[in-house]
């Protein structure tokens, strides 16, 4: 079901490369359907996979003219949408880990000191004297019972880390309770 007078992807880019801006609106409308799906299929949002799918247009714009075989450029131009895509779900699942370790720390900090034994009451200051990576591992190993293993992975860690920070949190809360 080829037009008569279709022009190949790698004719339109050289045209464009030469000057002929009528090819690159070519483009854009042969492609930037399949940019905005490819990239929602990897996002799972429409509004970020439109906004991936132009940004990877600027791109592809301004790197057009590096490309050695303009016959590839469909597959070239999915590659650069592709890694936007994945890029964007890093950064996503970074600030929500970073969102999460927030949490885990805060939540010490929310403890109430009222209505609490006096022993208590010294724990909690002690461990609010601790650095935020010995809080957390604190938080995880006792409050939510999970293993240093766990605690590994959550936190992003090797598991002798986790060990090491377990160990001189528990050194400095003794210190901190023998005073």
């Amino acid at each position: 079901m080829h037009k008569k007078n279709h022009i190949s992807d790698g004719e339109l880019v050289t045209q464009y490369v030469s000057g002929n801006q009528k090819a690159l609106a070519t483009l854009v409308k042969r492609f930037h359907k399949t940019f905005c799906n490819h990239a929602y299929w990897i996002v799972k949002d429409s509004e970020v996979a439109k906004d991936i799918a132009q940004d990877s247009w600027k791109l592809i714009i301004d790197k057009v003219a590096t490309l050695q075989n303009p016959a590839r450029f469909k597959s070239w131009a999915l590659r650069i949408v592709h890694r936007k895509s994945i890029d964007w779900t890093r950064t996503i699942a970074k600030q929500k880990q970073q969102k999460n370790d927030y949490k885990v720390t805060k939540s010490i900090r929310d403890i109430p000191l009222t209505d609490i034994s006096q022993e208590k009451q010294q724990l909690k200051k002690a461990i609010s004297k601790l650095s935020i990576s010995q809080q957390q591992v604190v938080q995880l190993f006792y409050v939510h019972e999970l293993s240093l293993k766990d605690i590994a992975n959550t936190l992003k860690i090797s598991v002798g880390t986790a060990k090491s920070r377990l160990y001189h949190a528990r050194e400095h809360i003794k210190k901190q309770l023998k005073k």
